[in-house]
């Protein structure tokens, strides 16, 4: 299996083993990889679920009612070359149907649209959104799955620039193709980004600028986790990246644009994935009044120290 720096970290009230289960059901080549339970936190007793979708990690959580999914993060969806070679537009009328049935509602109706001939915008019965869309020969190579990133509001015309941002705070990043709005496109405006992609630590991410009115913004129920190697990577992204002190709680943080990100050390998930109860209870006691992460204090309490 094949290791993520960084993976979409979704937060439920109570169904993140069962929402796991069904995205394993819809998406090909999909598995949940392990099950935590972390108890006595401040939601109680909470399921920490880590699950492979076509090849692309997440994580979820059960922790109450605090936070719910809206489209300002959503997941491309690419069926096609060079995952698929044929069948590509059934597989994906399939997966919209197992998405779009029993309480999902369509955002975008499926369909053919200027920048794709088969194409829908799905939130799926949980509240996650889902962007399905067929790519031809000639695209470029993509990861089947890819989250995006909706900048709307006071937030809209900013997406370029913070695309510019996160690939100047992360290695190994790059950007990759970019569309911008032209005239004649009202409401939005001239030159704002009406889709790009960009590379993060080997990860691909999608951004978007929207004028049209939303009712919503960036929010906690899907946050990026970035394992880190070491105290000193994680005192980095944390300056670079918090801009929020009052969201600074268990290595949760909120950047500029109020995208929310977790600092996390890549040790954590054996310690919680392998550990003893007696270990992750420890753990768990240890992290909790934390803002910032600290990597001897965890090591410690895993250790009984």
């Amino acid at each position: 299996m094949a290791l993520h720096k960084i993976t979409p970290h979704l937060w439920f009230d109570k169904e993140a083993e069962e929402a796991a289960e069904f995205y394993c059901s819809v998406f090909p080549e999909s598995r949940i990889t392990n099950k935590t339970v972390l108890r006595d936190t401040p939601s109680g007793d909470t399921a920490v679920m880590s699950f492979d979708l076509w090849g692309c990690g997440f994580m979820g959580i059960s922790a109450g009612p605090l936070f719910t999914f809206n489209p300002s993060v959503s997941f491309f969806v690419n069926f096609g070359p060079p995952h698929q070679k044929s069948d590509a537009k059934a597989m994906l009328d399939d997966v919209w149907e197992k998405l779009h049935g029993d309480g999902g509602k369509a955002l975008m109706p499926l369909g053919e649209y200027p920048f794709s001939e088969h194409y829908g915008w799905v939130q799926d019965k949980y509240g996650v959104s889902w962007q399905l869309i067929l790519t031809g020969e000639d695209g470029d190579a993509r990861p089947p799955i890819v989250p995006s990133l909706l900048f709307v509001g006071d937030r809209c015309g900013q997406a370029e620039e913070a695309v510019d941002f996160y690939v100047s705070v992360f290695a190994d990043s790059e950007k990759g193709q970019a569309a911008h709005y032209g005239e004649g496109m009202e409401p939005d405006r001239p030159g704002t980004l009406m889709f790009g992609d960009f590379k993060l630590i080997g990860e691909w991410f999608a951004a978007m600028d929207s004028a049209h009115e939303h009712k919503f913004s960036f929010g906690e129920a899907i946050s990026f986790l970035v394992q880190c190697e070491d105290q000193k990577e994680i005192d980095y992204y944390w300056e670079k990246l918090s801009a929020v002190p009052e969201a600074e709680q268990c290595g949760w943080l909120k950047d500029k644009y109020g995208v929310s990100w977790q600092i996390s050390p890549r040790g954590f998930d054996e310690w919680m994935g392998k550990g003893t109860r007696e270990q992750i209870d420890r753990v768990t006691q240890a992290f909790m009044p934390m803002k910032k992460l600290d990597i001897a204090t965890l090591e410690r309490a895993f250790a009984g120290d």
